[in-house]
């Protein structure tokens, strides 16, 4: 019991707080870049993957084809270590950014294209699915009106395209989140890399000198509940606004 507390203690630590509460914002950080850019990528690799099936731009179709199986098959893990060794950095990131090292910048930077390398491949097929779920009228209805395939795609089959796919891109917004634990294996200093350096020094805090195993339930706990916090609130705000617009159609 006396162990129990002493962990509970380090909960009320003002540093540890500061501490694990910067690792949730560079947790939101990443996950925001990755499914910002994710989505941007991802969706031009659907319509790659969709619609260029004439002979002069098949070659975008096989191009984007390789692109989403590639990393879609494949651990994220490994293309986390495969960016840590391969990956350039441009200049503005070699230096003391976020308060971070230029080190652990560099880091940050590497393992954020690893996760929106692997994101855009997941979001592409569930675009793709989007996409397919758009009846084939809408384009001749588009063509009707006097629509390119551009404005077509722009302002009548991407927005029921997106609209369709809510569900499941919010179930993908969930599992970067979750995914962007993997970087602490690289040492990003985002929430998990962060418990797992409080847990190696729990000894300097809990004020019995040693790790305990209560150190260890106490650390992850507060790391589980942080997710728990970001993930179900995602959930809760996406539910909000697909109710909200049911109820306007409604009354419309």
């Amino acid at each position: 019991m006396d162990t129990l507390e002493s962990s509970l203690s380090m909960l009320t630590n003002p540093a540890i707080t500061q501490y694990m509460l910067k690792g949730v914002a560079f947790t939101l950080i990443i996950s925001i870049v990755a499914v910002a850019f994710g989505l941007l990528i991802g969706s031009v690799l659907a319509l790659m993957r969709s619609y260029c099936v004439s002979p002069k731009t098949r070659v975008f179709k096989w191009l984007a084809t390789v692109y989403i199986e590639v990393f879609r098959n494949t651990p994220l893990l490994l293309w986390i270590f495969i960016c840590l060794v391969f990956c350039p950095i441009p200049a503005f990131m070699s230096r003391k950014l976020f308060g971070l090292s230029s080190v652990e910048t560099k880091l940050l930077f590497k393992a954020a294209i690893a996760l929106i390398l692997f994101t855009s491949s997941v979001i592409a097929e569930i675009v793709r699915g989007g996409l397919n779920s758009v009846a084939h009228g809408q384009f001749e209805a588009g063509r009707s009106q006097g629509f390119g395939m551009v404005r077509i795609m722009l302002y009548i089959v991407l927005p029921q395209a997106f609209r369709n796919i809510v569900p499941t891109l919010l179930s993908q917004v969930i599992t970067t989140v979750k995914d962007s634990s993997y970087l602490a294996n690289v040492a990003v200093i985002e929430l998990m890399a962060r418990t797992k350096q409080l847990l190696s020094a729990a000894g300097q805090y809990n004020g019995t000198g040693t790790v305990n195993v209560s150190d260890v339930f106490v650390l992850f706990g507060a790391a589980c509940l942080c997710y728990f916090v970001i993930n179900f609130t995602i959930s809760c705000v996406v539910r909000g606004m697909q109710k909200r617009k049911r109820r306007v159609k409604a009354i419309a």
